[in-house]
Protein backbone atom coordinates (compact mmCIF):
# COMPACT_ATOMS: atom_id res chain seq x y z
CA UNK A 1 0.00 0.00 0.00
CA UNK A 2 1.71 3.47 -1.02
CA UNK A 3 1.50 6.51 1.42
CA UNK A 4 -0.66 8.15 -0.64
CA UNK A 5 -3.51 4.99 -0.71
CA UNK A 6 -2.58 5.03 2.79
CA UNK A 7 -3.51 8.80 3.44
CA UNK A 8 -6.81 8.75 1.12
CA UNK A 9 -7.64 5.28 3.52
CA UNK A 10 -7.16 7.79 6.95
CA UNK A 11 -9.07 11.03 5.26
CA UNK A 12 -12.18 8.43 4.29
CA UNK A 13 -12.28 6.58 7.52
CA UNK A 14 -12.19 10.42 9.31
CA UNK A 15 -15.13 11.83 6.85
CA UNK A 16 -17.09 8.54 7.38
CA UNK A 17 -16.42 8.42 11.67
CA UNK A 18 -17.78 12.31 11.13
CA UNK A 19 -21.09 11.33 9.16
CA UNK A 20 -21.79 8.91 12.01
CA UNK A 21 -21.22 11.19 14.25
CA UNK A 22 -23.37 13.95 12.58
CA UNK A 23 -26.22 11.37 11.99
CA UNK A 24 -25.84 10.34 15.67
CA UNK A 25 -26.13 14.20 16.54
CA UNK A 26 -29.44 14.68 14.81
CA UNK A 27 -31.32 11.35 15.73
CA UNK A 28 -30.62 12.60 19.15
CA UNK A 29 -31.72 15.48 19.06
CA UNK A 30 -35.28 14.66 17.67
CA UNK A 31 -38.10 14.10 20.09
CA UNK A 32 -39.84 10.43 20.50
CA UNK A 33 -42.73 11.65 18.30
CA UNK A 34 -40.51 12.13 15.30
CA UNK A 35 -38.48 9.13 15.97
CA UNK A 36 -41.75 7.53 16.02
CA UNK A 37 -42.89 8.80 12.42
CA UNK A 38 -39.81 7.70 11.09
CA UNK A 39 -40.23 4.20 12.90
CA UNK A 40 -37.42 4.42 14.92
CA UNK A 41 -37.28 4.15 18.80
CA UNK A 42 -34.64 6.20 20.83
CA UNK A 43 -32.77 2.67 22.11
CA UNK A 44 -32.56 1.98 17.93
CA UNK A 45 -30.11 4.87 17.34
CA UNK A 46 -26.61 3.62 18.48
CA UNK A 47 -27.60 0.33 16.48
CA UNK A 48 -28.89 2.50 12.94
CA UNK A 49 -25.81 4.35 13.50
CA UNK A 50 -23.53 1.25 13.69
CA UNK A 51 -25.33 0.04 10.68
CA UNK A 52 -24.22 2.77 8.86
CA UNK A 53 -21.03 1.93 9.34
CA UNK A 54 -21.30 -1.58 7.84
CA UNK A 55 -23.51 -0.43 5.33
CA UNK A 56 -20.38 2.12 4.14
CA UNK A 57 -18.32 -0.80 4.27
CA UNK A 58 -20.80 -3.10 1.88
CA UNK A 59 -21.31 0.32 -0.37
CA UNK A 60 -17.38 0.09 -0.70
CA UNK A 61 -17.22 -3.39 -1.60
CA UNK A 62 -19.96 -3.00 -4.23
CA UNK A 63 -18.63 0.32 -5.70
CA UNK A 64 -15.73 -1.58 -6.68
CA UNK A 65 -17.46 -4.02 -8.78
CA UNK A 66 -17.71 -2.55 -11.91
CA UNK A 67 -21.32 -1.77 -12.90
CA UNK A 68 -22.65 -0.38 -9.36
CA UNK A 69 -23.44 2.65 -8.21
CA UNK A 70 -22.11 3.97 -4.65
CA UNK A 71 -24.80 4.64 -2.41
CA UNK A 72 -24.37 6.33 0.88
CA UNK A 73 -25.95 5.31 3.85
CA UNK A 74 -27.52 8.37 5.19
CA UNK A 75 -29.16 7.79 2.11
CA UNK A 76 -31.69 5.62 3.98
CA UNK A 77 -33.01 7.95 7.08
CA UNK A 78 -35.46 10.18 5.96
CA UNK A 79 -34.42 13.83 6.88
CA UNK A 80 -36.67 16.26 8.57
CA UNK A 81 -36.81 19.76 7.99
CA UNK A 82 -36.28 21.12 11.46
CA UNK A 83 -38.05 24.25 10.68
CA UNK A 84 -41.20 22.85 9.80
CA UNK A 85 -41.60 19.52 11.54
CA UNK A 86 -41.88 17.51 8.06
CA UNK A 87 -39.78 15.33 5.94
CA UNK A 88 -37.60 17.38 3.52
CA UNK A 89 -37.81 16.49 0.23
Amino acid sequence: MSLINLCVAARDAVAAWRRRQRAYAELTALDDRSLADIGIHRSQIPAIVEGMHCATRRAKTAAAQPGSRAVSPLDFIPRLDHHAGRRAL
